[in-house]
């Protein structure tokens, strides 16, 4: 029989599973992150960034903070901060921006900031542990900002009712655009993955800004594919995004995201690593082990990959487990096969050879299919169906 203690595979805690990567920066460090644990990867950067010294809206907002120096600075990315130094340098302007910024109060919204901020030769004022950006507005409203200029460095797309908040308080606020998000100029990869995603041939999708998400959303809106889409996103395809802010555009369509407590890459691949693994299904069958993941299969914790075709054969067998399922049934499983029943008998040919255990899938004459399922575990799964 198998063994249910845990085995200590030699695969990656991702292995059979198929995650898309959205990320126009530091998409590779990520890719590699994910295919280290075993993932195979689709990459679609659903955005592209405006280089830095050849934004205007950057160049006047930092002219405006040279001619009128701000009482507070709020800084919100590191790159973001590092690239308008950079940028301030290039036109000229550098010396005397942070010359205005030393007499300026900054506050950093994590430790990356700040290690950005004090590269600069600057120091922050105050940074909170959250890394979130409703505490540093909740810190600016206690203190009170009626009658203060407030410079926010903006990353790319707005902070929800972060800017509103402020001018409510009665601040004058300057945003300062760092970088901007356009599509991309080739939106042959993001179509992929959208197709990928609706066709339930993606097990996560992995979002690492605000921007990336609302592109997806809106490419597949005009595609006319939003509603399958959204509907693949809540129930199938586990949508990963690094914080709440990026989240919020899937939110807001009705979409439930997980995120990790600390908002980096490392923790979200780590996140995956335990969320895809819980949510693939393991059966007892003909005295294996048998779990079905994205586009493998392992059997006793022997990674087994698996043709598509044989997936959604095996897919529609689990659905049912020890159930006998037609050929006619299986046949309508197969994506285009037709109408030939001959189609089911090379598929599971195919599918039988590659789980390894010709005896995990019976014949039953004239009918059809099944899995042989243990008969210790019979009145669990008669139950559940």
């Amino acid at each position: 029989m198998y063994d249910e203690r845990e085995q200590s595979p030699e695969h990656g805690p991702l292995a059979g599973f198929t995650v898309g990567v959205t990320a126009a920066r530091r998409a590779d460090e990520l890719g590699a992150l994910l295919e280290r644990r075993g993932a195979a990867v689709l990459h679609a950067p659903a955005l592209r960034i405006v280089p830095l010294s050849d934004d205007s809206e950057l160049l006047a907002a930092t002219k405006e903070i040279i001619g009128r120096v701000p009482d507070i600075a709020v800084a919100t990315t590191a790159i973001g901060f590092r690239g308008w130094v950079e940028a301030a340098d290039g036109w000229g302007l550098g010396e005397d921006l942070l010359e205005r910024l030393r007499g300026v109060r900054i506050l950093a919204r994590g430790p990356k900031v700040k290690g950005a901020i004090r590269a600069a030769g600057l120091t922050e004022e105050w940074s909170p542990a959250s890394e979130s950006m409703a505490e540093v507005l909740d810190r600016l409203l206690e203190e009170g900002v009626d009658g203060l200029r407030i410079a926010v460095q903006l990353h790319g797309e707005p902070l929800p009712g972060f800017v509103e908040s402020l001018r409510a308080g009665g601040a004058e606020v300057v945003g300062v655009p760092v970088y901007r998000w356009l599509p991309p100029e080739d939106i042959g990869p993001v179509d992929r993955l959208i197709d990928a995603v609706v066709a339930r041939t993606l097990d996560a999708v992995t979002f690492t800004s605000a921007p990336a998400a609302a592109s997806l959303l809106s490419r597949a809106e005009e595609r006319g594919l939003l509603d399958d889409l959204l509907a693949a996103l809540g129930h199938d395809v586990l949508p990963a995004c690094v914080g709440p802010v990026t989240a919020l555009s899937l939110q807001a369509r009705g979409v439930d995201t997980v995120q990790p407590e600390r908002f980096r890459l490392g923790p979200l691949v780590q996140l995956l690593c335990r969320e895809l693994p819980s949510r693939a299904r393991t059966l007892p069958v003909a005295g294996h082990r048998v779990e079905i993941r994205g586009h493998a299969v392992l059997v006793d914790g022997g990674l087994r990959p698996v043709p598509p075709a044989g997936m959604s054969l095996l897919r529609a067998l689990a659905r049912r487990p020890g159930w006998v399922v037609s050929r006619a049934e299986l046949l309508r499983a197969l994506p285009g096969a037709g109408r030939d029943e001959h189609a089911v008998e090379t598929a599971m040919a195919r599918l039988r050879t590659a789980l390894g255990a010709p005896k995990l899938i019976q014949t039953v004459v004239k009918r059809g299919y099944r899995l042989a399922l243990d008969p210790a575990a019979d009145t669990k799964y008669d139950a559940a169906v």
